[in-house]
């Protein structure tokens, strides 16, 4: 983050709550990022009740731990997904080789996960714009000038947006593991 760049003052007073060890803040953070935090878990894990308990871990962690965040390294939702990210993972992998020995196909499989898991994190987080044609275009099945019709923007808008969400998306795939501001779980 640029140095004029100021985090958001929703994502720095939160933080600061929590220190404080504020449980009404722990439930607005809750409010605001447990759907993300559970649909990301569940998206590694594809299991409800795993889901379920990432979620309760990693709203723990951010209650036990709430110095780990620092508004200078993103938002506050980043910090949020990594940490699940993170949870899910480690879950994933436990569960795995509790049930199998560790080899190819796990990793092959936590290398899905993790790829979906970042998948949709980048579709959920990215401009609403981009959002949107990408919506018009792959779910409901529009080519780009009925996207650009239905958006109101010119047809070079609605290739750039689409081209743009495509890109963004494609990140998904790279083999790095994601930021993780404020440190590690």
């Amino acid at each position: 983050m640029a140095a004029n760049d100021a985090p958001p003052r929703w994502d720095r007073t939160m933080q600061q709550r929590l220190a404080r060890g504020e449980a009404a803040a722990l439930g607005e953070l809750y409010d605001r990022f447990a759907s993300l935090v559970h649909s990301l878990a569940h998206r590694v894990l594809g299991d409800e009740e795993a889901a379920d308990g990432v979620t309760r871990d990693v709203f723990a962690h951010l209650w036990e731990h709430p110095g780990s965040y620092d508004p200078k390294q993103g938002p506050m939702r980043s910090w949020v997904a990594a940490v699940t990210h993170r949870v899910a993972v480690q879950r994933l992998r436990d569960r795995e080789e509790s049930e199998q020995p560790p080899g190819e196909e796990l990793e092959r499989t936590v290398r899905r996960a993790s790829v979906a898991a970042r998948a949709d994190y980048i579709a959920h987080s990215m401009p609403a714009p981009l959002r949107a044609a990408l919506d018009l275009a792959y779910f409901q099945r529009r080519d780009y000038r009925r996207t650009a019709a239905d958006l109101g923007v010119t047809e070079e808008e609605a290739r750039r947006r689409l081209r743009l969400g495509l890109q963004l998306l494609s990140t998904a795939h790279d083999t790095g593991t994601p930021p993780e501001p404020g440190g590690a779980v």
